[in-house]
């Protein structure tokens, strides 16, 4: 371990500095591990070269649980080898087991400082600068310069959702690479401008309701109060629409009630996860 610059050791002591407050700086690697593991062994020095092929694009700490176990628990690990990518004092990114490099490399490549980053920060500057047009395309430019780096089309997707081009943010991000349209972040603005689409061309939310009264099984009437209920962060109201729609007609555009359903569930993730965890179980009632 002590071979390289780019790694470290964790202790009790350090941990706060090392990790927590590093990985403002840039993406942490913590990686919990026992001698008495061989697959953490066999980990291990994967794991140092690709600090030095990274070059101090990311930090490499070994953390070993045996001595700080606590310390393993208090962030949830139970088994090792496991590894954990911190970022702004958070963990963002978990891998259990001695996974391949490339799996590795897909997640680093995603939090390392990248080339085109500079084009985005310049086109951020312009937008708070109020000068959107400009910021869209710079950010343009460069998701075309750098197609793989994922923070560059979700900001652009971003700044065309606030201008109301909601269309051109929805065929943006549908085609994107499949490895790039798989981050989490990228599937969640996608099934949001697929909300903002639907209540942009919907009728108004009394006509909708007048609807739905007259006759409870008008699917795209439930469908479009949806999408009006969640654009106006109405979740509950939005996804009670989704689980009727389900119960009621699960063909509906092709099971769009489920989809739309895990969809919120996406967009809610981590902030209303009490919310989310309660309309898991209902629609799992409605589809068994």
């Amino acid at each position: 371990m002590k071979n390289s610059r780019y790694v470290f050791d964790a202790t009790a002591a350090n941990f706060q500095t090392l990790v927590l407050e590093n990985s403002a700086k840039g993406p942490v690697l913590v990686h919990y591990w026992s001698p008495r593991a061989g697959p953490c062994m066999i980990l291990m020095p994967r794991l140092i070269r690709l600090a030095d092929e990274y070059s101090g694009k990311f930090l490499l700490v070994m953390l070993n649980t045996d001595e700080l176990g606590r310390l393993a628990r208090d962030f949830g690990v139970t088994s090792v080898p496991t590894v954990k990518f911190f970022r702004h004092g958070q963990v963002v990114h978990t891998i259990h087991g001695a996974e391949p490099d490339t799996e590795f490399r897909t997640i680093l490549d995603k939090f390392v400082a990248r080339e085109s980053d500079r084009a985005q920060s310049i086109a951020l500057r312009a937008y708070q600068g109020g000068d959107i047009e400009r910021a869209c395309t710079l950010l343009a430019k460069a998701a075309m310069d750098d197609p793989a780096n994922p923070r560059i089309p979700a900001d652009l997707a971003k700044l065309l959702m606030l201008r109301g081009d909601y269309a051109q943010a929805e065929d943006l991000l549908r085609f994107l690479p499949d490895e790039v349209r798989d981050d989490t972040e990228i599937r969640t603005l996608l099934a949001h401008v697929g909300f903002l689409r639907v209540a942009q061309d919907a009728p108004d939310l009394e006509s909708l309701e007048q609807a739905v009264a007259a006759d409870p099984g008008n699917s795209e009437a439930r469908y479009q109060i949806s999408a009006i209920k969640l654009v106006g962060d109405d979740y509950e109201g939005a996804m009670d629409q989704l689980l009727e729609i389900v119960r009621r007609d699960r063909p509906f555009r092709d099971d769009a009630g489920r989809r739309g359903l895990v969809a919120v569930f996406q967009i809610l993730a981590g902030e209303r996860d009490d919310l989310v965890a309660r309309y898991r179980s209902l629609l799992a009632e409605a589809m068994n």
